[in-house]
């Protein structure tokens, strides 16, 4: 049988590098997308049925032709994770207004593009699945997030108007949210350096619950889910 085609966007070395090797396990071909070439080429050798495509989803212009190519080189993917993020920790002063105009392009209006791009495939047979991995920013802003958050409440809201549409259209669309730090190199020496296992959220972990929600049972979708440590005070 040919493998169903899943696309993941913001594949580095934490939870999207995760997410590619669960939906290959899962029996997905599996579409990378990213920035860092070297790291894609590498996750390429490792994780069979896995292809990278260098990408930058700030670039909104190239990303049809992107689509175009996944399609033509793999078949229409089934399922998009929206793992890409970008972020900018500073107050409303301190922050380049410019940095809001990024942030929102690769966060939110990227996934508006790639929707519009996939979604029709997806009506066509009937089914498909949209995961958007959020964390808490989208719920709540601090003073440091304040060209950061906007854009993943943004994101949520987008996800949402989708969920509505196209649920009733056998597509389903969930908004999974990450409170928690994230157990990668970059967050746990340098941010976190005195914390214990049990303050981080694993990305495997994580990559399990994404491929849950994408495969939950028509009569039980969900759109909201927190995900957490069983550590953390909220």
């Amino acid at each position: 049988m040919t493998r169903p085609v899943a696309l993941i966007t913001g594949v580095g070395d934490g939870t999207g590098a995760a997410l590619a090797r669960r939906f290959a396990a899962g029996g997905y071909q599996v579409a990378m997308l990213a920035r860092n070439r070297d790291r894609l080429e590498n996750l390429e050798k490792e994780i069979a049925h896995a292809k990278a495509y260098v990408s930058d989803l700030a670039d909104i212009n190239r990303l049809a032709a992107l689509v175009t190519r996944v399609r033509s080189e793999m078949g229409a993917p089934s399922v998009l994770v929206h793992n890409a993020v970008s972020a900018t920790f500073q107050t409303f002063l301190d922050a380049d207004p410019e940095d809001l105009e990024r942030n929102f392009r690769i966060n939110t209006t990227s996934l508006l593009y790639l929707a519009r791009d996939l979604v029709p495939d997806m009506i066509k047979a009937g089914s498909g699945a949209i995961m958007v991995t959020g964390n808490t920013a989208a719920l709540r802003g601090v003073a440091n997030t304040a060209v950061f958050a906007p854009t993943k409440a943004a994101q949520r809201i987008l996800a949402q108007s989708l969920a509505r549409d196209l649920g009733p259209k056998g597509i389903h669309v969930a908004y999974i949210t990450i409170d928690a730090a994230i157990d990668t190199p970059w967050t746990r020496v340098p941010l976190h350096p005195d914390k214990p296992e049990d303050f981080f959220s694993k990305p495997d972990a994580i990559a399990e619950e994404v491929f849950h929600v994408a495969h939950q049972d028509r009569s039980t979708w969900a759109f909201d889910l927190v995900i957490r440590p069983f550590g953390e005070k909220w």
